[in-house]
């Protein structure tokens, strides 16, 4: 039976819910742990790393067969955090997931498998990570399937970067039009990084959710 490890670092990521449901559908063919600390990465045919916010060394890359990694991004352009987020910011329709290596440079590792997600421009934040999540659930059930035959290619260009979000980022100008700041309330984690402002000396909090007809 294949073994698989997988870390997520931040329990109250919304990826948790894929991931349980991943893990039981292929509770048959697979022994899978779900590890919430690196550390705890013994060994195993497989190692995902999902949301993973530690550092992953040498010395526990070497104890997996395969340490691959999801990044939303075309690698190498948009390494570093958050990169679906920063790209629908720029204005884009959509964005890349890519399977990749796990190296010891940030997202340089050898490219599996990517698909692409086309995001509508009407999607809000749980719709967007729904679309995210099951692309990623589809290439970590790629990987099982083809890591025997797998031909990993080097990444190619020049790599950029993006930086970690943080609270300040989902910070809006209550002064400026509501179309203007669409694309930034749809992407805000209303749990974790609300979009929030500043009014009459008190902060408030926003969560945009569709009405449906």
């Amino acid at each position: 039976m294949t073994s698989v490890h997988i870390v997520c670092t931040d329990p109250r990521h919304g990826v948790n819910a894929w991931l349980e449901r991943w893990i039981a559908r292929h509770a048959h063919t697979a022994d899978i742990r779900l590890l919430r600390d690196a550390r705890e990465a013994t060994g195993a045919d497989f190692l995902f790393l999902v949301s993973c916010h530690q550092i992953v060394g040498r010395d526990i890359l070497d104890r997996y067969r395969h340490t691959l990694v999801l990044h939303a991004s075309a690698l190498p352009a948009g390494r570093g955090m958050s990169p679906h987020v920063w790209q629908i910011l720029e204005g884009r329709p959509g964005f890349t997931v890519t399977l990749l290596e796990a190296a010891e440079a940030l997202d340089a590792g050898r490219i599996w498998h990517q698909i692409e997600v086309a995001v509508p421009a009407n999607a809000v934040c749980h719709e967007i990570n729904a679309l995210l999540f099951d692309a990623e659930l589809a290439l970590m059930d790629w990987a099982l399937a083809h890591a025997h035959e797998v031909q990993p290619r080097e990444q190619q260009g020049t790599p950029s970067y993006y930086r970690k979000r943080c609270p300040a980022d989902s910070r809006i100008d209550p002064e400026r039009p509501l179309a203007e700041l669409f694309d930034l309330l749809r992407v805000a984690d209303p749990e974790r990084y609300p979009a929030h402002f500043e009014y009459r000396g008190r902060r408030y909090r926003l969560r945009l959710e569709p009405m449906e007809s």
